[in-house]
């Protein structure tokens, strides 16, 4: 059929007619009502810990709320399913989830914060501790008091405890421990979970006795205020603080951990148990409790791996049957949209057939014109970029190279010097171009590989001084600024070599309290200012505004070219 505006008219007409927005708002409202009714049934099946129907219904109720555009509900729900997945040890799964609603994610809040965590919590027990804390950091950025604080900064202590750097989590326990917000009786499962992390790294790291006081006022805080949940962690780690000294208090606590596990079906916790009174050979029955860890390890095992297949099974099942319905609806308004065509199709042709095959003769030769320059403006586009992508002078060195090859002699060791020497001019130029579209090393080794990419742009027509880069003290500049200024001084290198014909360029590198300043000089034959944005430097100026810095630059015909970069640290 003619898309024209012609056709576009009939459309237009239709919709009149039929008057179907005010259905299109009722259809809204009824997905809306449909998607939170998901939502509810989900918030409730957790809390009753049937897993596979929260699971489900957390995720009818993201397809739902994605139709609607509805992304801080999507964003919610999508939490929802990666919390469910890492309950069941699905933690792959988990990250997979979290993933998906990194895109919805437009600013950061208290989200972004939670998927964060998240990902934190599933590297941490995957023990990939470092992205553990890299997450947690993220997570502490986008909180904003320090109550919401409390609990990456515990997260990151726990995994220092992990690794053995119990000085660490010591500062930032102790630290945590000294806020007054924690004498607020309503934090006091908080408090009582930063003592006992506090008490179990002081006892890591030898300090007994203060541990120990510590992990008994957590345990003491959690039975008061009924913090089951809790207890079996203070108890685990008093099992363990006693398991080298008084092996009965160790079977005791870990035995109060294993019957409160148990009680609240807590795999992880009983296993952890299990493994302390195996160990001790409680009462003489460590057979009897290795084979209930056997065999509460295989069956865990068994039903996390059933639940991993059920998660991505109803993954899968979703996305199908919503493929399907699109397909199903995209169907019915073709339908629609050819029988009101039809319809008022008739009604125009009773009006004037020969007006009608008039416009449609007007307007296809019209749209023709309009499709052929679309073609024609598209090409040269494609055409103009693939050549600035390539590089005229580049596929010139190549074109000189090939032709040298068959005209000259290769047997004479004049000619093999000079091929090998263009061959080896093509290969600096493809480095070079490759080099301007690398990663950047933003670690210890950024100064020698800034100075080095700077260095590249030395050559027999041109000095190039660099001053004062290894006296920076490149550890407290961000990753980001470090890689915004390397691509605005490769930027303005670049321009310097197309434009200035410069003999000597001067590159000093200074610092104050609060700033990092960078100035650029040569003596090239400069420009006229109103050409700066010509000759491509708008783009460094976007760069720098955007890390919260300024430049200027400073430039006149045949006096050089002059730019002063100021950074905040």
């Amino acid at each position: 059929m003619l898309r024209s505006p012609f056709f576009c008219f009939f459309i237009f007409l239709s919709m009149l007619s039929c008057k179907e927005e005010p259905a299109v708002i009722v259809n809204k409202k009824a997905l809306k009502k449909e998607a939170l009714n998901f939502r509810e049934k989900g918030i409730l099946s957790i809390e009753n810990k049937k897993f596979n129907v929260a699971f489900y219904n957390f995720n009818k109720s993201k397809i739902t709320f994605d139709v609607l555009k509805d992304s801080a509900n999507v964003v919610y729900n999508l939490i929802q399913m990666a919390y469910i997945q890492q309950i069941n040890g699905d933690y792959y799964g988990s990250k997979e989830t979290l993933t998906e609603a990194l895109p919805y994610i437009t600013k950061k809040n208290v989200y972004s914060a939670s998927i964060n965590n998240f990902f934190g919590i599933a590297d941490k027990e995957l023990s990939i501790y470092d992205d553990a804390i890299y997450y947690y950091k993220e997570a502490l950025k986008d909180c904003t008091d320090i109550i919401s604080k409390q609990n990456p900064l515990n997260n990151i202590a726990a995994v220092y405890i992990n690794q053995k750097k119990y000085d660490k989590a010591i500062v930032i326990l102790d630290s945590l421990l000294n806020q007054k917000t924690l004498n607020d009786k309503s934090l006091a499962a908080t408090k009582a979970r930063i003592q006992d992390n506090l008490g179990y790294a002081y006892f890591k790291k030898g300090l007994n006795q203060r541990g120990l006081l510590l992990m008994n006022e957590s345990l003491s805080i959690r039975n008061q205020i009924d913090d089951v949940y809790g207890s079996i962690e203070s108890n685990l780690h008093l099992s363990d603080y006693h398991a080298a000294t008084d092996s009965k208090k160790s079977n005791q606590h870990a035995l109060e951990a294993y019957n409160t596990a148990t009680k609240l079906n807590s795999i992880d916790e009983r296993l952890k148990a299990l493994k302390f009174l195996i160990s001790n050979n409680f009462n003489n029955q460590g057979t009897k409790y290795a084979q209930k860890y056997i065999t509460l390890n295989d069956s865990i095992i068994k039903i996390r791996n059933n639940y991993k297949n059920k998660f991505a099974k109803i993954k899968y099942d979703s996305k199908k049957e919503k493929d399907e319905n699109q397909k199903l609806r995209l169907e019915k308004a073709e339908n629609l949209l050819v029988i009101q065509t039809a319809k008022y199709q008739r009604i125009f042709l009773i009006l004037g057939i020969i007006s009608l095959f008039s416009l449609v003769a007007y307007l296809i030769k019209r749209h023709k014109t309009k499709t052929r320059l679309v073609e024609i403006q598209t090409a040269y586009a494609t055409e103009t970029r693939i050549a600035k992508d390539i590089h005229d002078g580049l596929a010139n060195d190549v074109f000189n190279a090939i032709t040298f090859t068959q005209t000259q002699p290769l047997t004479t060791e004049n000619s093999k010097k000079t091929l090998l020497q263009n061959l080896d001019h093509i290969y600096s130029r493809v480095r070079g171009i490759s080099r301007e579209n690398s990663n950047i090393d933003t670690g210890p080794n950024y100064a020698a590989s800034l100075k080095e990419m700077l260095s590249t742009y030395n050559s027999t027509n041109t000095n190039v001084i660099i001053n004062n880069i290894e006296k920076i003290n490149w550890d407290n500049i961000e990753d980001e600024k470090k890689v915004a200024l390397q691509r605005v001084l490769q930027e303005l290198m670049v321009n310097m070599k197309k434009h200035s014909a410069s003999s000597l360029v001067v590159l000093k590198f200074d610092t104050n309290s609060k700033s990092l300043l960078i100035d650029y000089s040569d003596n090239g034959k400069g420009c006229e200012k109103k050409q700066i944005i010509k000759n491509g430097l708008q783009n460094m100026e976007n760069r720098i505004l955007a890390i919260k810095g300024t430049i200027t630059f400073d430039t006149e015909p045949d006096k050089g070219f002059k730019v002063k970069i100021t950074l905040p640290k």
